[in-house]
């Protein structure tokens, strides 16, 4: 009898730890991106997100990080691979593949916004009502968009509209394919890892990428010219398998929550204009020539673009997003907010 009732107080026992011993079970998050892993999206964002959720877990949640040239690292896979569970979380540009997120491709339209803060903040204004629904199955962090671009050429320098005329630059969107064409360039669709090498032979004759990744892919190199036009910007997800999410533990959820959202969005204005800081100087290191456009300016190029922004807006309506003047609308509202 004492035999029993020693056995039934250890089952009982056991039966009582077993939902503590489940709930402290480690946790392991796969998050993906596109970017070397020395790129300072890794390094000053996406490492020490994943350092603070493991922190704020007590341990309870390790997030492995999967960068470019990883398994889970390709550019055109990170939507589709986190929306398949194959990674739990994913940075990605939401230009790769074309045509996924038109909504959100709508901030990428030229002469839009001239930082990534008021880009950011836009984007995450619009989440809710404009472009939730090209999410679906996904948990959303973070959207954001970069500093806006330049465009960088080597050999022949770029000051006007009409020095465009002919050259081959490496675009990252439709709607920067569209604006090049319009000014005479021919648009080349191209990761971005790849951009230093066609440079180098001679296949591109410049990009628009932002300061930041003139130092981040060493672009300063192969490039001769810099026109600051603040002309575009690209945007960016951070997102999560839904699945996934509504998984987690009440407490995870409740950290990973407070942890994104628009704090996370307010913080990227600031990071990009600290990551443009090292293109600068190594443009400048360089003796490269920039040139600025001035305000006047840039609304005499947007005014020229409005048939590029015109037709892009329309091409939308007829693939199905019917208010997309709207969206368009209501992100200048917000960016006018902002900046």
């Amino acid at each position: 009898m004492k035999r029993l009732t020693a056995l039934f107080s250890a089952i009982l026992m056991w039966a009582t730890l077993l939902p503590s011993l489940a709930q402290a079970e480690t946790i392991e998050l796969k998050l993906s991106h596109f970017l070397p892993s020395s790129h300072p999206t890794q390094k000053d964002f996406l490492e020490p997100w994943a350092a603070e959720l493991e922190r704020r877990t007590n341990g309870q949640v390790k997030v492995t990080i999967f960068p470019a040239g990883s398994a889970f690292g390709h550019v055109a896979k990170q939507f589709d691979q986190v929306r398949a569970g194959v990674v739990d979380i994913s940075h990605g540009l939401t230009g790769f593949p074309r045509g996924r997120l038109p909504r959100t491709l709508i901030m990428d339209l030229p002469f839009m916004v001239k930082s990534s803060d008021a880009a950011s903040k836009t984007l995450w204004d619009l989440y809710p009502d404009y472009l939730q629904e090209e999410y679906r199955g996904l948990k959303v962090l973070a959207l954001h968009a970069h500093n806006p671009g330049l465009i960088h050429t080597r050999e022949k320098q770029v000051k006007t509209m009409d020095d465009l005329e002919g050259l081959r630059l490496r675009t990252p969107s439709l709607a920067i394919s569209m604006m090049l064409k319009q000014l005479g360039a021919t648009p080349v669709g191209m990761p971005p890892t790849q951009v230093y090498e066609n440079l180098q032979k001679g296949v591109l004759d410049g990009n628009v990428f932002p300061y930041e990744a003139v130092h981040g892919f060493k672009l300063y190199e192969v490039l001769d010219y810099h026109l600051d036009a603040k002309a575009y910007t690209t945007s960016f997800y951070f997102v999560m398998n839904q699945k996934k999410y509504d998984s987690l533990p009440a407490d995870v959820r409740a950290v990973l929550d407070d942890m994104t959202g628009a704090p996370l969005v307010a913080k990227f204005g600031p990071w990009w204009n600290e990551w443009d800081k090292a293109g600068i100087a190594d443009i400048a290191k360089r003796g490269n020539t920039v040139t600025t456009l001035t305000d006047a300016q840039r609304a005499k190029w947007k005014q020229a673009l409005q048939p590029t922004i015109e037709q892009y807006l329309d091409d939308l309506e007829n693939k199905g997003v019917k208010n997309a003047r709207e969206i368009y609308a209501k992100a200048q509202a917000s960016v006018a907010k902002y900046e």
